[in-house]
């Protein structure tokens, strides 16, 4: 892809390509965890593709962590939530809320790849007037829940949707992602304690935990350990898995067991796929070179 200018048209949907995600991943949330598994896995090899060029297209952007949450998004976007590109506001859908917002390649790519609006759009991403800025907005990209950018923003909304949820008797879910630096923020523990507060079953906080943030890691920064012990101290059902393993992700996806919100602690590397980017703490907002983008997708290709 080649950065290109652009008018600010509208993201319109792909109907084929909202047609398939609708059929495939009705079947994928039917499917056992580890018959889903291998079908996820290939939508996140595909859509980290699409991360790499849409990054080089733009010289911009945020690989590393794009890399990391790739599976997470894949999960609960193909295997896990109930969503519709044909009717992407319909009151009774799932929510999903990034609140990492920097991470938003990933989460455009994923959206293109469920049908929201047309792949070809992604070589617009951060081009001058195009809707598909460096941080998410809700009145420019459908499929976007909530805009986010401003890190600790994301979770409280995802706290208000499953309140809304929970006062109106409603059945749809809440599911945010969040990363683990953000978790220094702390408005995120203000929504933590409120979520337990009133019980919100239907709400999941996943943390992309891959111990990377901006120049450091956390640990460095402002501990976080021991964080799934912090989550069951403020109310909330705590499950710690591998944050690439799709089969385990499903499983930790599903619903609250003891009728507390649920919190799911996904140990991710930075950079993931991509063996010159793993746990390389440069590569969360270093731009790759045309050679770089050209050998990550050899390996992905294997």
């Amino acid at each position: 892809m080649t950065a290109v200018a652009v008018t600010p048209d509208p993201l319109s949907l792909d109907e084929a390509a909202a047609a398939h995600y609708l059929e495939r991943s009705a079947r994928l949330r039917a499917a056992s965890p580890a018959d889903a598994a291998p079908e996820l896995a290939e939508i996140s090899t595909r859509i980290r593709r699409d991360i790499l060029t849409t990054i080089q297209a733009a010289r911009m952007g945020h690989v590393g962590g794009d890399l990391s949450v790739t599976d997470l998004l894949v999960t609960a976007m193909w295997g896990t939530l109930k969503l519709d590109p044909w009717i992407p506001d319909n009151p009774l859908r799932d929510r999903l809320v990034l609140s990492k917002g920097h991470c938003a390649a990933a989460l455009y790519s994923a959206l293109a790849s469920c049908g929201f609006f047309p792949r070809e759009r992604l070589k617009e991403f951060m081009a001058p007037l195009s809707p598909l800025n460096g941080h998410p907005s809700r009145v420019k990209v459908p499929g976007v829940e909530t805009s986010t950018g401003p890190l600790g923003h994301g979770f409280p909304v995802a706290v208000g949707c499953a309140l809304g949820a929970h006062l109106r008797g409603e059945a749809w879910r809440t599911l945010v992602i969040l990363g683990d630096g953000e978790l220094q923020e702390g408005s995120n523990w203000e929504a933590a304690m409120t979520a337990a507060h009133y019980g919100l079953a239907n709400l999941t906080a996943v943390v992309d935990r891959n111990r990377l943030q901006q120049g450091a890691r956390t640990e460095d920064t402002k501990r976080l350990e021991p964080l799934d012990a912090k989550w069951r101290s403020f109310g909330w059902e705590t499950r710690v898995i591998d944050g690439h393993d799709h089969a385990a992700i499903i499983r930790a996806f599903g619903p609250s067991t003891t009728g507390r919100p649920v919190a799911v602690v996904a140990n991710t590397i930075k950079g993931r796929g991509v063996s010159f980017m793993e746990d390389r703490v440069e590569w969360h907002h270093k731009v790759p070179t045309d050679e770089q983008v050209r050998l990550a997708l050899e390996e992905l290709a294997r």
